[in-house]
């Protein structure tokens, strides 16, 4: 694997990651050998789920704008920092989804240049329907574990979740809460740092982490969302197809 110096904003990045992650979680979580960090060249910490050898999933929004990408994992203690051979966006990404109420498919596919060492193992993604209102799910990721306080980032942890409608049954979207709170009190879930991360239903990728939001004036500690990855199937599939790669599926419904 070929370690590529990173500019002077991703050495900053780095030294941001000594600590913890999720919020309200706890450390560790399934498949923590699937997942790395995404850092983009805007000071953004994201996370990424390894797919294969040379293919990670993460969301689009980390990626998005042209701007910069590493992939990080720590070895032997020292940082490692590789640029992607490639990103691609899902065709159906939009950035302003947000401001113009539109759909959008916040995922995206990087491509290594260089298979990731053996210790990283690829990641199994659902291929079932998506959990029922009241299902349990697992989140986890690199992200803070205090909203705010960048040096928090770092360590991968994970939180009991429940699957909640508060929109009504989604098609493309995971909702998840923290059962204590149902959404409308404060409690675990994702925050700044793990977009890009699992959202697991057992020990299956079922969502990938995109969006939290939190009581007024904040961002996190309500609602958790996330992308299902069933859906877009034929876009994983034959996107990685391309560089000669293969994601793992479970069992379909």
């Amino acid at each position: 694997m070929r370690i590529v110096n990173g500019m002077a904003v991703f050495g900053l990045a780095l030294l941001a990651l000594p600590a913890q992650a999720v919020v309200g979680g706890r450390e560790g979580g399934p498949a923590e050998s699937a997942t790395v960090m995404v850092l983009n060249a805007r000071g953004g910490v994201c996370s990424g789920v390894v797919l294969s050898p040379q293919a990670v999933l993460t969301a689009a929004h980390c990626a998005a704008g042209g701007t910069e990408l590493r992939v990080h994992w720590r070895q032997a203690g020292e940082p490692v920092l590789v640029a992607p051979a490639a990103v691609t966006l899902h065709p159906q990404f939009n950035a302003k989804a947000v401001s113009e109420r539109r759909r959008s498919i916040d995922l995206a596919l990087v491509r290594l240049a260089d298979p990731l060492p053996p210790r990283f193992t690829p990641a199994t993604l659902d291929a079932a329907a998506a959990p029922r209102v009241g299902a349990a799910v697992t989140l986890a990721g690199y992200g803070v574990s205090r909203e705010g306080e960048a040096r928090s980032t770092g360590s991968y942890r994970s939180a009991q979740l429940q699957a909640i409608e508060p929109y009504g049954p989604g098609r493309i979207l995971l909702w998840a809460a923290d059962p204590a709170g149902g959404g409308k009190r404060p409690g675990a879930g994702a925050c700044q740092g793990d977009s890009g991360g699992p959202i697991f239903s057992g020990q299956a990728v079922v969502a990938i982490s995109s969006w939290s939001t939190g009581p007024a004036g904040r961002d996190c500690g309500l609602l958790s969302q996330g992308v299902l990855v069933a859906p877009q199937r034929g876009w994983i599939d034959s996107t990685i197809a391309g560089w000669g790669q293969n994601a793992r599926w479970s069992a379909g419904p």
